[in-house]
Parts: C-alpha cells; structure tokens; sequence
C-alpha cells in the first residue's frame, strides 16, 4: 500500500493554504484506523493507541502542502499572471503545462530572439511569465480561472531505473504516505501523535498551531531533503545522495536539532543495520523549527527522504530510502518511547 499511496497522494493539488484533497484523501485511507480531527488551520490531526503509553508524548508530522501558483491577474488577451506560492526556481518554469483545476495552460514568455542579451543570460522573473490557457479574450479565460486559484505542474507519477520513482509533490507527499503506514500498523509499541501540516512551504505554519494542541515532549518532521548528488556538484555541496538511507540532520537554516537525540538515532539505526547517513552541510530547513517553539516547546529531530530535483515538476527518490525511511521511524517510535 505504501507506494500506491505514495502515487495516488502526489497526483492530487495541494498548493499551500489549499490543502483539501490531499486532507480528504488521508481522512479516507485512515478512517476506523485511528482517532483523527482537523484543526481550524487545515492541519489533520491523528491519534493511535499503542501497546504502552511512552515515557514520551511523541509527534511525528508530514506537511500535506506542495509549492506552486496563484493567478493574481487576468490580462485582455485571456493570459494569467500569477506569483509563485513557495520557493520555485524560475528555471524550470518556461514551457510547462499547469492545471488550475479542471483547466491545463502552458507556462510561456517572449520568444528568445526577442531577449536582450541581458535577458537571455538570466531566468526570467515570474512577472515577466503567463499562464496561456487558450483563452482569446480576458472573459473567456475568467470563465475558466478567477484570481486566486491555484496552479500545480502537470506532471505524471513514474517508475524508472533501479527503484527510483519520480513525481510533481514527493516533498512531502512521501512523507504522508509515511506517517499513513505506521498509522495504519496492527500495533505500535507506543501511542502516536501524526500531524499532517498545512501552510509548511511558506512558513511552517501549519506545523506550530499543530504542536501547540498535541504539545509533543519528542517530535520528528518526516520530510524530503535535497540529494545533490550529480555531477558537477563539489564534494562538501553534495548534502546527501541517494540509496544511501534516510537523512538524520543536525541542523539546517531553521533549526538546531536536539543533539542527543541526534546521537541516538544514528546509533540505533547502526545497532538495528538500517542504512542511514548524516545530512552533511547547513542547508534548507522545515517545521521542526515551529515545532520546537510552539507551547512550552519540544525537543526536535528530522528524518528524512533524500530527493533529488525538489520543487520541480518531476521530483526524484529511491524505493530503497523510502523503505529504510520506513524501518528507522518504527524504531524510533520504540526507542524515543521507552
């Protein structure tokens, strides 16, 4: 069920602040399995019993929101202007098919021999793109869209190579998918908190107001973390790669992680032969640091996926990080736990 949740999840829109398919589909993979309650926020707040109650209240959260656009203008040709919602590198825009609901348009720009040179050396500014819907006239495509919708890359889940999986919003829908098995268990060795989080890619908000209701002692964002590992890329910039296990961090631009429980991840994932490695550099960030500030605050610790070409339409993972994901989150439910 896990990569079949994984493929059904990451094909559903879910731009930041507009969260809802992804939560009613979760809401329907755990139903009778788990207590579960959304917040005022959006975020989808799961409960199940386990064997024991834990020396520590434990939280594992996954955010359910994907970068992408919002159309915020309608010119008289029927073009959209849009921003983006969450960080997107303007490279990989030109050329792109978008679906804004039911509707698909193509990301387009001024022709290259029209560019100065200037223009020709640098991505363009997403105010110097459009959304071309096939629209001629501004009623016609305002029969269609309206400011404020959302746009998601139109981009087909794939399996490819040896394991590796490739689809639009693996960041974080791998990491739902995650939390859905371990939710989904016969039986934990502890109780568990899940939070599946709005609002992570423009601000981890979701995340806080979570963490202030479940007040974890112990939290752990299951996230996507960027694998550089292509050519070109030095040695020291690499952050993680691919195939080589989960990524344990010990800090990045928005957090510094509880170093013991830093220490004790990596030293039972040794112990138990699941393949692991550090995240190597200070780089990106997630919600582990609203967590570890919302309420009287909790000790944080990030697990997660390496990802290669995050933010982009065809988001890259390996089967075989996905599973050791998997293995080293059970064990740190029995080991933060006890």
């Amino acid at each position: 069920m896990l990569y079949e949740n994984i493929e059904r999840l990451s094909a559903l829109p879910g731009v930041s602040g507009r969260e809802e398919a992804v939560r009613a589909a979760l809401l329907e993979l755990l139903d009778g399995r788990c207590d579960c309650k959304v917040d005022a926020l959006g975020n989808l707040l799961a409960f199940k019993r386990g064997a024991k109650k834990p020396a520590n209240r434990l939280m594992l959260s996954a955010h359910m929101d994907e970068v992408g656009l919002i159309v915020t203008y309608i010119e008289d040709s029927g073009l959209l202007r849009f921003a983006a919602v969450g960080g997107i590198d303007r490279r990989t825009a030109v050329g792109k098919t978008v679906r804004i609901g039911k509707t698909r348009g193509v990301i387009g720009t001024k022709a290259t021999h029209l560019k100065s040179a200037e223009e020709r050396g640098k991505a363009a500014a997403f105010d110097a793109l459009c959304i071309d819907i096939g629209a001629k006239t501004r009623g016609e495509a305002a029969a269609l869209v309206s400011p404020g919708d959302c746009a998601v890359f139109d981009s087909r889940y794939a399996l490819f190579g040896d394991g590796f999986l490739r689809g639009r919003a693996l960041d974080d829908r791998v990491g739902c998918a995650l939390l859905v098995e371990l939710l989904l268990s016969e039986q934990l060795p502890y109780d568990l908190h899940a939070a599946f989080t709005v609002q992570e890619e423009t601000g981890t908000t979701g995340a806080k107001t979570a963490a202030a209701q479940i007040c974890p002692d112990i939290a752990i964002a299951v996230e996507t973390t960027t694998a550089c590992d292509i050519p070109g890329t030095p040695p020291e910039k690499t952050v993680c790669s691919l195939k080589k296990g989960p990524v344990i961090s010990f800090m990045d631009r928005g957090t510094i992680y509880d170093a013991a429980l830093y220490a004790r991840a990596m030293q039972a994932a040794a112990a138990s032969g699941i393949a692991c490695q550090p995240k190597q550099g200070v780089f990106g960030g997630n919600e582990a640091r609203s967590v570890q500030t919302a309420g009287n605050g909790a000790r944080v610790l990030a697990v997660s996926v390496p990802c290669r070409y995050l933010h982009t339409p065809s988001c890259v993972a390996n089967r075989f990080d996905i599973d050791e994901t998997l293995r080293l989150l059970r064990l740190l439910i029995d080991v933060f736990g006890a």
